[in-house]
C-alpha cells in the first residue's frame, strides 16, 4: 500500500534557495515540491525550515559511550543506542562512525574494544534497533605499529566504506606545534617534562619506523575494496601531495590555508570541524575553518566531538562568513559530504531522492531540532 505524508507551510531549503510551500513524501522517497499553499490534509511546519538530514563523516563521538570513564567499559549494544540516539536527535541521519585502528599508550580502549564496537553497530543496524544509518569509518594512525592489524580486523566488512590516514606524532601535521602538543598530552596523561620528553622520542621513533609502510598498505587495499580514503590533518603541499598520490578524495581537518588550497587544487573534498566554526578557532591553534570559507576552501563539515555542533554550525556559517547563503551552508552538512561518498540517493530535497528531512525552527539565533525522519519514517 502507498504510504504518503504531506508537509505544508515550510520553508523548504534546496539546493539552490530557499522556498515557502509544501512536500510530498511517497513511500520513503520526496515525491513533489511546490510552492505555496497546498490542498488537502496534511502538518502544518508553521512556517519552520525543512533541510536534509545531515550527513556526518567523521564522529568519534562513540567512544565516550563506550569508555565513559577510564578503564569503565559499557555494553556495546547500549553504547551504540546512546550515540545513535544523540545523533539522530542533532539531525543526522547518516553516520560514518569513527573507529581508531592503531592504538598507544595512552589509549584507553583495544582493537577488540574496536571491533566489538563495529560489531554492536552492524548488528544494531541489521536489527532495526537504529535511528540513524551508520557506516564505519576507519581512523588509521598509521605510525602505531599494531594499525595494520587493526585495520586487518575489518578486512572483510562492507559496512566499512571510509577510512582516513593520520599520524598523530609530535612535530606531525595537528601537531608541528609541539607546545599544542605538550600541553594535550602532559594534561591527558599526566607526565612530567621528563616523562613527555621519553613520551616524544618513542612516538617520534615509532611513526619514523611505521607510518610509510602502514600508510602504503592502508592505501592499496582500500583501492581495491572500494574504499573512500581520507587524509588527515595535512599541513603542507608535500603532504597533500602525498595524499594525491595515494588516492585521497577527501582531505579531513588541514592545519593551514596552502594544505587546504592544495588540496582543493587537486580535486580533494575539504572538511572542517563544525566546533571550529561555532568556537571560531581550532582548539589545537592550526587554521581557522571561517578563514577556509572565505578563502572558498571548505567543502564539507563535521560535528567532530559535538553532534549537534553540525547543524549548528549550519545555521551561523553565513552569519560569521560574507556571502554564504544557508543553501550552501547546508550543503556542506548534507549534498556535499554525501557526494564525497558515492551516497547520491540522500542529502538534498530534490524529487526522487530519499525523504530524509530535519524540521528546525530558529529560536533567537539557535536552530531548535524538532522533527527527524529517515526515509520518512520519522525517528526523531
Amino acid at each position: 500500500m502507498t504510504k504518503e505524508l504531506l508537509f505544508k507551510n515550510a520553508n523548504i531549503v534546496l539546493p539552490n534557495e530557499v522556498v515557502r510551500g509544501s512536500l510530498l513524501i511517497r513511500d520513503g522517497q520526496i515525491a513533489d515540491i511546490s510552492t505555496g499553499t497546498a490542498s488537502g490534509a496534511g502538518e502544518d511546519l508553521d512556517g519552520d525550515y525543512l533541510v536534509p538530514g545531515l550527513v556526518e563523516l567523521h564522529t568519534d563521538h562513540l567512544e565516550r559511550h563506550y569508555s565513559p570513564r577510564p578503564k569503565v567499559r559499557w555494553n556495546p549494544v547500549a553504547a551504540v543506542m546512546a550515540h545513535d540516539a544523540q545523533i539522530a536527535a542533532s539531525g543526522i541521519t547518516t553516520v560514518f562512525d569513527a573507529l581508531r585502528v592503531g592504538l598507544d599508550e595512552d589509549s584507553d580502549i583495544s582493537a577488540q574494544d574496536t571491533r566489538d564496537l563495529g560489531d554492536a553497530i552492524e548488528e544494531s543496524q541489521e536489527a532495526g534497533r537504529l535511528r540513524a544509518e551508520h557506516f564505519l569509518h576507519l581512523r588509521c594512525e598509521v605510525s602505531a605499529p599494531d594499525c595494520y592489524d587493526g585495520f586487518s580486523l575489518f578486512a572483510d566488512d562492507d559496512r566499512v566504506k571510509l577510512a582516513s590516514l593520520m599520524d598523530h606524532s609530535p612535530g606531525q601535521r595537528q601537531f608541528t606545534n609541539l607546545d599544542a602538543y605538550a600541553l594535550y598530552y602532559k594534561t591527558k596523561m599526566g607526565l612530567d617534562d621528563e616523562g613527555f620528553r621519553r613520551f616524544c622520542e618513542k612516538r617520534m621513533a615509532e611513526s619514523s619506523k611505521n607510518s610509510a609502510p602502514n600508510r602504503r598498505k592502508v592505501a592499496e587495499i582500500c583501492g581495491q575494496r572500494g574504499i573512500i580514503l581520507a587524509s588527515h590533518d595535512d599541513a603542507t603541499t608535500d603532504h597533500v601531495a602525498e595524499a594525491a598520490r595515494d588516492g585521497v578524495r577527501v582531505a579531513e581537518f588541514p592545519t593551514t590555508l596552502d594544505a587546504a588550497s592544495a588540496s582543493k587544487g587537486s580535486g580533494m573534498a575539504v572538511l572542517m570541524g563544525a566546533p571550529n566554526v561555532v568556537r571560531g578557532g581550532s582548539h589545537s591553534g592550526n587554521v581557522s575553518a571561517r578563514e577556509l570559507a572565505r578563502e572558498g576552501n571548505l567543502d564539507i563539515l563535521s560535528s567532530d566531538y559535538i553532534p549537534f555542533s553540525l547543524m549548528q554550525a549550519a545555521f551561523s556559517l553565513g552569519q560569521v562568513v560574507n556571502g554564504i547563503s544557508l543553501p550552501e551552508a547546508i550543503a556542506k552538512v548534507s549534498k556535499n559530504p554525501a557526494d564525497a561518498v558515492g551516497l547520491n540517493d540522500r542529502g538534498a530535497i530534490e524529487v526522487g531522492r530519499r525523504a530524509d528531512l530535519v524540521r528546525v525552527r530558529l529560536d533567537d539565533g539557535m536552530p531548535v531540532i524538532r522533527t527527524v525522519w529517515r526515509a520518512g519514517e520519522r525517528v526523531a
